[in-house]
């Protein structure tokens, strides 16, 4: 039940500052944080990441569900290392997150613009969904198959 409060808080966290986007940055388009280095850039993202695979909703929703449901099973059935059972709790809360947006909106907001960095915009679920894939990634190099805390 932890896991699932924690998930919860964490797509809490994400609808929240999608929708402060949607009811003020809209409006707006773009507020410079930092001039030509971070801005916040409303965006209405209708693929995956950085915008791949545009107007293919169903595969998305498929994807971030089946992932949610394994990843729920994998938390508690498995043997899983601290390290482990946060990257997949923000795998999934980023998916969840992220597939709230296309069942409501037919879309996903996303609005951090690093202009310095690279072109593509996100959100707090992507933030989630990438820390939590390199986390997994080192749960997985480094401590899946020692002995583990459960």
């Amino acid at each position: 039940m932890i896991y699932e409060l924690i998930i919860a808080i964490l797509i809490g966290l994400d609808q929240l500052s999608k929708y402060w986007a949607l009811n003020y940055l809209q409006d707006i388009g773009s507020i410079p944080v930092i001039q030509n280095v971070f801005h916040l850039t409303y965006v209405e993202n209708r693929g995956a990441a950085f915008g791949m695979f545009q107007n293919n909703q169903m595969i998305f929703v498929v994807v971030a569900i089946v992932a949610s449901i394994f990843g729920l099973y994998y938390l508690h059935t498995k043997k899983v290392h601290p390290i482990g059972k946060v990257g997949i709790m923000l795998i999934i809360s980023g998916a969840i997150g992220n597939l709230i947006d296309r069942v409501r909106l037919g879309f996903v907001v996303d609005y951090f613009d690093f202009r310095i960095i690279w072109e593509y915009v996100f959100n707090v679920a992507d933030v989630f969904v990438v820390i939590g894939t390199v986390m997994l990634c080192i749960y997985i190099l480094f401590f899946e198959g020692k002995e583990q805390v459960k």
